[in-house]
């Protein structure tokens, strides 16, 4: 690959005009941060169920106790044999996040369709820790925009990301995150969601791979993702010293 080559003094006049644009973009963040922490909440009604290693618990049985909850809808659906490999890549951010999340008073659940035996297995295969639960019989993944019916499907269109997707580029199952709040009396809200690429922020691989000579490398979103136990054996390497 061929890239401009430049001074040390050019290379800093370069790069000074890069941090005015990255100091832009961290400005922005604040102010989209602090724009979300103002949307209106919605109360929840429905006494939506899950299946848990513990037993069935409700929505309110998953904040464990804290006032904040977070879901993160991983796709994986009743008749799949394996949950989705991007899917599978952000789950691998997860675990360290947990001390950290459950000491500011938040908890952080993976949910999908999938019945809790195929997760659980998954789960072990995968290595992973958080905790994960099945909404196997509710309706909780199409109340949030994640999961669609087979007629829903056919109809040429999905209601996904907060706008009508065509269904050549939607599955029965979609990725998203979403958000609640407890409050002192057990009153539960939705408090924000996010879809497709709103999510990338959790990718700290992705923003690592951002900073790297070649960027993210890739032809299409996340084509490169495999689940961490199916890449070669060997890391790539290359270059005159190896």
């Amino acid at each position: 690959m061929e890239h401009a080559v430049a001074s040390r003094e050019e290379w800093l006049e370069a790069r000074k005009q890069l941090l005015v644009r990255e100091k832009e973009m961290t400005r922005l963040r604040d102010a989209i941060n602090r724009e979300r922490m103002a949307l209106p909440w919605v109360k929840v009604e429905e006494d939506y169920r899950f299946q848990t290693p513990t037993g069935e618990k409700s929505l309110s049985d998953l904040f464990d106790g804290r006032s904040q909850l977070i879901t993160y809808h991983f796709m994986f659906g009743p008749d799949w044999e394996a949950g989705c490999e991007g899917c599978s890549f952000l789950a691998d951010h997860l675990d360290g996040t947990l001390a950290h999340l459950n000491h500011h008073d938040v908890t952080l659940v993976c949910v999908s369709r999938a019945p809790l035996e195929k997760i659980e297995a998954y789960k072990r295969r995968m290595g992973w820790k958080f905790p994960w639960v099945s909404s196997f019989g509710s309706r909780f993944n199409y109340d949030f925009g994640v999961s669609f019916t087979p007629e829903q499907l056919a109809s040429g269109s999905v209601f996904y990301n907060f706008r009508e997707t065509p269904t050549p580029q939607a599955h029965d199952e979609l990725p998203g995150q979403s958000a609640f709040y407890r409050d002192g009396q057990g009153q539960i809200f939705h408090t924000y969601s996010s879809y497709a690429r709103g999510g990338e922020e959790w990718l700290a691989t992705m923003m690592i791979l951002d900073t790297a000579p070649l960027g993210r490398n890739e032809s299409e979103t996340m084509n490169f993702i495999k689940r961490h136990d199916e890449y070669e054996t060997a890391p790539k390497t290359g270059g005159c010293c190896h």
